[in-house]
Formats: C-alpha cells, structure tokens, sequence
C-alpha cells in the first residue's frame, strides 16, 4: 500500500447514511456511520448512530429500520457537534460520496450550520476507473462481490461505510501496484487540502462527548470512538 503519511492531516472519514428517501431537500436521516482512517489507512475507529427524523422512516424493505428502532435515538441535533469532530480535519470518503455528503449538508442546514466544502473520494468513481464493476455493476455491493470483500450487513449505515472502507482501502493499494505515482500524490494534496478547511464552531449543541447514539444491533461491534454512551436496538 503507498504510503500518505507525510501530508499533515489527519486521515480519512469514510461515511454512509441511510435516509427516509432519495431526495436530501424532501428526505431525512435516519441513520449515519463513519468509519476512521488514518493518513497510513489504519483504522481509528467508527461511529454510528441511529437517528429520529421527525417523520415516517421511508423504506423499510431497504434500509430494515421500522419506528420502533427508533425509540431513544437521538434527532440529528443531538449529534451534529459529534459528527463535526470526528470529520473535521478529513478527507470525506464514500460509495457516491457526494450523495452522503449532501444528505448531511441539508441536515446541517436545517439547524443553521453550514458543512464547509471538504476534499472528497468516491469509491464508486474508483471503481469505474479500475473496471471494478464491468461485471455486476458499480453498486457498493456489487463492487465488493466483484472483489471477494464482504461479510457486513449491507443498507445498514455501519455495514457499508465499513464496505466501503474495505474498497477504498483496496483502490489504494492498486494505485501502488500499478505505479500510478500521480495517484498516491492526489491522495497526499487531498489530506493537505482537508488540513486547511476551517470548520464551523458547534455552539449550542451537545458536547461531542456528551452527544448520544443508538446502534442497531445487527452490526457486528467494532472500535467505537470513545467518549460516548450508546444503546443498541
């Protein structure tokens, strides 16, 4: 794996949400997960957090949340101080990232925040230039079939951002065994680049040690950020 660990930031923040609908104007988050790497790709442990939408859950048959799983979870306020640390200071990667990342931009919106624009990485779009999804497709499922990775839950926020960890992880390594040099050098510029972002300062909002979540208890536990109380449903 080429090594990114001379740039001064502070890694990668692999996140994926599960929402009430398609739409980040129309629709809710219902749940979110991020997955920390460091600037070598070690891991340094996940988040996720079940989250009340105010409204209808959305498609159960996708994403398996009913509104009883959502008894104790917190609304997207109670989290938002937490989630801006932990993504502070990273590369904002994702299995079409830019979906992720404009579901969060709306939430953070509704509660007068604005996400600053942040260096991103899209695993899907890695997938396309390595013809990872000639066969099945360049959905996260089917990339990862296609390269023998597996095992999470998948349409469960913590399942597959940690999926899509595991490609990003992969990609990454490919830009070594390929030679691509220009490749590990975006990689380098991006971490800088997120070093330099100014974040907003999270004022009235829950402390992020104090910030609450709720797990499903489907996902297998991993290396949680510490620092936080947590439930299950």
């Amino acid at each position: 794996m080429p090594s990114v660990e001379a740039a001064a930031a502070s890694g990668f923040a692999v996140v994926d949400v599960e929402a009430t609908g398609s739409s980040s104007r129309r629709h809710r988050v219902v749940e979110v997960a991020v997955v920390l790497l460091g600037p070598d790709l070690a891991p340094e442990g996940e988040f996720s957090t079940l989250v009340d939408p105010l409204g209808p859950v959305g498609p159960t048959h996708i994403h398996g949340i009913e509104p009883a799983h959502l008894s104790g979870a917190p609304h997207f306020a109670g989290i938002a101080g937490r989630l801006l640390a932990l993504l502070r200071g990273r590369v904002l990667v994702g299995h079409n990232v830019g979906c992720d990342r404009a579901f969060l931009a709306a939430e953070y919106a509704r509660i007068g925040i604005r996400l600053p624009a942040v260096p991103e990485l899209c695993t899907m779009q890695m997938a396309a230039a390595y013809a990872t999804g000639d066969t099945y497709g360049l959905s996260l499922r089917a990339c990862a079939r296609a390269l023998g990775l597996g095992g999470e839950v998948p349409h469960t926020a913590l399942g597959d951002a940690r999926t899509a960890a595991a490609l990003f992880g992969h990609f990454v390594a490919e830009t070594g065994t390929v030679g691509a040099e220009s490749a590990v050098r975006a990689l380098r510029e991006r971490l800088s680049q997120a070093a330099e972002v100014r974040w907003p300062e999270a004022g009235g909002l829950p402390r992020p040690a104090d910030a609450l979540w709720k797990r499903r208890s489907n996902v297998s536990p991993g290396q949680y950020v510490p620092n936080v109380r947590h439930g299950s449903a």
